[in-house]
């Protein structure tokens, strides 16, 4: 784990900026909750050849609730990299108007155990546990979801579920080994999904069901066999 501090210090000593400290919270809240990419799978259930992607999609995020937000986190409980290890995972350098926080500075006579960074937080602060990140977790669902759809709108997705992953390292939320962890799980979870969905949607005949693929088969056949005894 010390590694894993020592990077996010370096980010914190090397990274930060006045206007990335304006625009990471912004990239952050696309993740908060799942919301964004909730609305976008809702959005793939309108038209009816995109509803199978729209399933994957849902399949993959309840998979990250139950999974990693419900059995994962509490069953590792991880501490988050800002609370302090005094026993109290609610004494946590943070930003004020939470009641479970509590704002340490640089001269208070707070004992910060070594490597560890006093800083002031971006964003409201946590208080689940760290592993895996929900955030990255979810974006990463979603968004292998949408590029097996289309992966002209799948790899902006992925993009945008990267730097959604690097704004936690950045804000201090999470160690990198959490990040990686949402992001393998997020895209299993969509693997597992698409393996779902294939069996429930192999016989239906939407664009990009596997019975459109054999209805497309079927009439090729037909017009090849037609062709040849035409000839």
């Amino acid at each position: 784990m010390d590694w894993e501090f020592q990077f996010l210090n370096w980010i914190q000593e090397n990274l930060r900026s006045d206007l990335l400290d304006t625009i990471v919270p912004i990239i952050t809240k696309f993740g908060d909750g799942g919301v964004f990419w909730i609305i976008l799978s809702l959005l793939l259930f309108i038209p009816k050849r995109t509803r199978k992607y729209a399933h994957i999609s849902a399949f993959a995020l309840i998979f990250c609730v139950v999974g990693g937000n419900l059995i994962l986190k509490n069953l590792l409980a991880r501490p988050r990299p800002f609370w302090l290890e005094n026993g109290n995972p609610l004494a946590m350098i943070g930003i004020q108007g939470n009641p479970l926080e509590r704002i340490y500075v640089r001269n208070s006579e707070i004992t910060v155990p070594e490597g560890r960074t006093i800083l002031q937080l971006l964003i409201k602060a946590p208080t689940d546990f760290a592993f895996p990140s929900g955030h990255t977790q979810a974006s990463f669902a979603a968004a292998t979801s949408i590029c097996m759809w289309k992966k002209k709108f799948g790899i902006p997705a992925l993009v945008l579920a990267t730097l959604i992953a690097l704004s936690r390292m950045y804000l201090y939320v999470h160690y990198p080994t959490d990040i990686l962890g949402g992001m393998l799980f997020g895209i299993g979870y969509a693997l597992l999904a698409l393996a779902i969905c294939n069996k429930l949607f192999r016989k239906k005949t939407w664009d990009g069901c596997e019975g459109a693929r054999r209805l497309a088969r079927k009439k090729q056949k037909q017009a090849e066999t037609v062709a040849a005894a035409a000839k």
